[in-house]
């Protein structure tokens, strides 16, 4: 079974900066895909930032130019730098990998909040 552990997450101003880190319980170097969900109050979960084992990213429209997602395979670990952030992006974050047959499963962390507010 596959533990995937966030933080980094808080309270923060508008335009402030966070860095969440999600780390896994074994090593991510067979895993090709991760990614960065979230999910707001009364809405559903959506999908903000993929990562692939080569680096390619892609983002979710509104975060793009104030996210990034990157990976270090080395530690296990993917992150999500978070700047300029809004209060729209207020949620709670999820490290998510998607079915991989080297881990034979779909994994989530048990989500960090991220609250943007004055």
């Amino acid at each position: 079974q596959v533990q995937l552990v966030e933080s980094g997450g808080g309270l923060v101003q508008p335009g402030g900066s966070l860095r969440l880190s999600c780390t896994a319980s074994r090593s991510i170097a067979s895993v090709n895909t991760m990614r960065w969900y979230r999910q707001a109050p009364g809405k559903e979960r959506e999908l903000v930032a993929t990562v692939t084992f080569r680096g390619a990213t892609s983002y979710l429209d509104s975060v793009k130019g104030r996210f990034t997602i990157s990976r270090d395979n080395a530690k296990n670990q993917v992150y999500l730098q978070m700047n300029n952030l809004k209060p729209e992006d207020t949620a709670v974050y999820y490290c998510n990998v998607p079915y991989s047959t080297a881990w034979s499963g779909t994994y989530w962390g048990q989500g960090t909040q991220v609250t943007v507010s004055s």
